[in-house]
């Protein structure tokens, strides 16, 4: 079949090319409210990072989402590299909740039984800077909307690469500047 007339998932990530990556917790609740929860996408980040899997340019942890503008780099063994993060943090998220507060992930599925991350991901692949910087711009400035309230400025808000953007710091060792691919 002509590639033209391929019909791809939302979700799709061609390896070796850049995109804004958009996942969000089932049902859209809030559990990255609390730090801890925010570490453990902080630590695949890295680790993933660090076996030369993914290139982070840049992210912003939302109470309920998560905005990341990558690269992959290879598989992860068989599997995506977005596949091995979604699956990874669903399993430390696992550990930290309580019976009680497990049941709100609980699904009725055959292959598992909770569900912390929505299905189909977004990706948008990011073909000019002019995409690139717009997508950017959009992921830093989430924290400081009306309807979040985290930050008066995005540099302020620590789950975020907006400082190393604006301020020039790098408080994750994982980073990857954008500015240098295009």
């Amino acid at each position: 079949m002509d590639k033209l007339f391929e019909i791809r998932r939302k979700n799709y990530i061609e390896i070796g090319q850049i995109y804004f990556w958009t996942a969000t917790i089932n049902k859209w609740q809030k559990l990255l409210e609390k730090d801890e929860f925010k570490h453990i996408i902080l630590s695949s980040f890295e680790h993933l990072s660090k076996l030369n899997k993914l290139d982070v340019f840049a992210f912003v942890i939302m109470p309920n989402h998560t905005h990341t503008i990558w690269r992959t780099n290879e598989l992860n063994g068989k599997e995506t590299v977005q596949g091995s993060f979604l699956k990874y943090t669903a399993h430390e998220f696992k550990k930290l909740l309580s019976p009680s507060e497990l049941i709100n992930f609980y699904t009725n599925s055959i292959n598992k039984n909770y569900e912390f991350w929505q299905r189909d991901s977004l990706a948008i692949h990011l073909y000019t800077p002019e995409v690139a910087f717009q997508k950017l711009d959009y992921l830093h400035n989430n924290p400081c909307t009306e309807h979040w309230q985290l930050a008066t400025e995005p540099e302020e808000y620590q789950y975020s690469s907006a400082s190393f953007y604006e301020m020039n710091e790098l408080s994750y060792a994982f980073l990857k500047d954008l500015r240098l691919e295009f």
